[in-house]
């Protein structure tokens, strides 16, 4: 069976476990403490750093934009891109807004922070990073709403790895609670289709010791 090397709150993993499961491709989860550099892993990926997907085969593919890639060529049967040549560059963008722009402005000042350095490699938060991560998030909420009134999903039509690479973040950073979605009601409605996908059963189960999420995380009802 294929393989992930991941870690549950990492966002580019979380990406790529919806387009698996949005592909109806069975997967071993494999959790990699990245900051142990594993010569093992670092034989998979010598860059150190994760998603990592373990073909059957053993060929190994890295990171979460190359691994989304990948599947929709190797398994095109369900597609998260569609549509001409425009379309698929609109997709690709907004794909890359969220696994870019989005986690510098964003994920990285929260998750990154308050998760993965605290309780993950035990070192302490930074405040400066913690409230530029609580202030940008509106923009983006903003723009996911300016969106969602102008499109089904993210990127046209039919959910698309746009929608994916948003699913991911928006449900790391929810995890802390951190998403202010009363002050978003239209970005909580296109979160909240997003939550009721089979795709997201597993990512909505996750939980870090010592750092439980809030209630509202795994209702879909929110």
């Amino acid at each position: 069976m294929r393989q992930l090397f991941h870690l549950a709150i990492d966002p580019g993993s979380r990406a790529v476990r919806i387009a698996l499961a949005e592909k109806s491709l069975d997967v071993e989860l494999k959790a990699e403490p990245v900051w142990e550099r594993r010569q093992e892993f670092l034989a998979l990926n010598p860059a150190g750093e994760i998603p990592v997907l373990v073909e059957e085969d053993g060929t190994p593919i890295c990171g979460a934009a190359t691994i989304l890639d990948y599947l929709d060529d190797a398994y095109p049967e369900r597609p998260l891109i569609h549509g001409d040549a425009l379309a698929r560059a609109e997709i690709r963008r907004l794909t890359d807004w969220f696994l870019v722009k989005f986690a510098y402005e964003v994920t990285d000042c929260l998750v990154g922070e308050k998760l993965m350095k605290r309780f993950l490699v035990g070192q302490n938060p930074s405040s400066d990073a913690i409230r530029a991560g609580l202030s940008n998030i509106h923009g983006h909420l903003t723009y996911i709403e300016w969106l969602s009134e102008r499109r089904t999903w993210l990127g046209g039509d039919h959910l698309s790895r746009a929608d994916v690479a948003a699913a991911a973040h928006l449900s790391a950073v929810d995890y802390l609670g951190d998403v202010p979605w009363a002050d978003h009601p239209e970005a909580k409605e296109y979160y909240a289709r997003l939550k009721s996908r089979p795709s997201m059963r597993s990512i909505l189960a996750d939980h870090v010791p010592g750092a439980p999420p809030p209630k509202h995380y795994a209702d879909l009802d929110f």
